[in-house]
């Protein structure tokens, strides 16, 4: 820890950051002067956009807050607020300062949140990461039952999402325990298991030319306007991959942010879109949408349960690892085959 109560590892992200986005040098020095009172009250004033109402919040004088502002400028050697009679707001400076400012603050209020956790009788601790994907099928359900056994009843675990990619260099850099995504991933050395499969299906209209079928290939979609995910996710990566080996192209009606808004937009007729079919079989309008499976065999994806080595698990985290990996041993012989791009959402 650093003398004023900020941790090491957040004292050397945000001496980076301020070198990289303020020019400043001799960093260690000047983030050793920030104190994370002064940084919550910065970001108190730029969430209200005014000085007088984030002292209220923060039950300071006004004249307190407008002291330790303009320390923190003079640190900075570069303004970080504009004021006016209409209130305050960051400069560009105090923008990537704010950033910068949540993040540490989140990450205290983790540590504070953890340790009075352990305090209160938590006796284990995971930090999972996940695909898309992973999360909107069944891995918070099979999270739910490992909670809901007794014998894990004072473990305490957390969950964040991020792209299959982001998810193994979280595990791999340690700030994961463990980590769930697409097996077509580079998983680069880390430890991996099978877990759930999954199969893509097309979700369309009930009066859809294609909602009579019992099955569709992709190939046959393309003639019809698709509702898709933003182009820097994994599946609209392989399905153009997919067209353009077909020698043809994807007409998108609609581009939209999850697959819940894709189903969505399919119930009102706008296009037809390309899900796993347990989303779309667990959407609450499927009367007035069919799903038909996929044919292709690329359709056919794999998850996996990845960690850096098993044997330094903590306790808790390989409880979790075996209690995943045997969801996924029902399907363990079921492999999926591989004519298609191998990408991860």
């Amino acid at each position: 820890m650093s003398t004023l109560g900020i941790p090491k590892k957040c004292t050397s992200v945000i001496s980076e950051a301020i070198e990289c986005r303020f020019g400043i040098t001799g960093r260690a020095v000047v983030v050793q002067d920030i104190d994370l009172k002064s940084l919550r009250l910065f970001v108190a004033v730029c969430d209200h956009r005014n000085i007088r109402l984030a002292a209220q919040q923060e039950h300071i004088e006004p004249s307190a807050i407008s002291k330790r502002i303009a320390q923190l400028e003079s640190l900075l050697k570069t303004p970080i607020l504009v004021r006016s009679r209409r209130g305050a707001q960051p400069t560009p400076a105090g923008e990537a300062l704010l950033e910068h400012a949540r993040s540490m603050l989140f990450t205290m209020e983790r540590i504070e949140a953890d340790a009075a956790a352990f305090a209160g009788g938590i006796q284990g601790h995971v930090r999972l990461v996940a695909s898309t994907s992973a999360i909107a099928e069944s891995l918070l359900e099979d999270i739910a039952a490992f909670m809901r056994d007794p014998a894990n009843r004072a473990i305490r675990v957390d969950i964040e999402e991020r792209m299959s990619r982001d998810v193994v260099r979280l595990v791999r850099e340690g700030n994961a325990s463990i980590g769930v995504c697409w097996d077509s991933v580079d998983f680069g050395g880390l430890e991996h298991l099978p877990y759930r499969a999954d199969e893509l299906a097309l979700a369309v209209h009930q009066d859809h030319p294609l909602a009579h079928r019992r099955s569709v290939r992709f190939e046959e979609t393309l003639a019809y306007e698709h509702v898709g995910l933003p182009p820097v996710t994994a599946v609209p990566t392989m399905l153009h991959q997919a067209a353009a080996r077909a020698g043809r192209a994807m007409s998108y009606r609609v581009v939209v942010s999850s697959f819940d808004a894709a189903l969505r937009v399919v119930a009102a007729g706008l296009g037809v879109a390309v899900i796993p079919v347990q989303v779309a079989g667990n959407y609450s309008a499927r009367r007035t949408v069919r799903v038909i499976p996929l044919s292709n065999a690329w359709a056919r994806r794999r998850f996996a349960v990845c960690f850096r080595i098993r044997a330094g698990l903590s306790p808790s985290a390989l409880r979790m690892v075996d209690h995943l990996a045997l969801k996924g041993s029902a399907v363990a012989g079921d492999e999926p085959a591989d004519d298609g791009p191998g990408l991860s959402r």
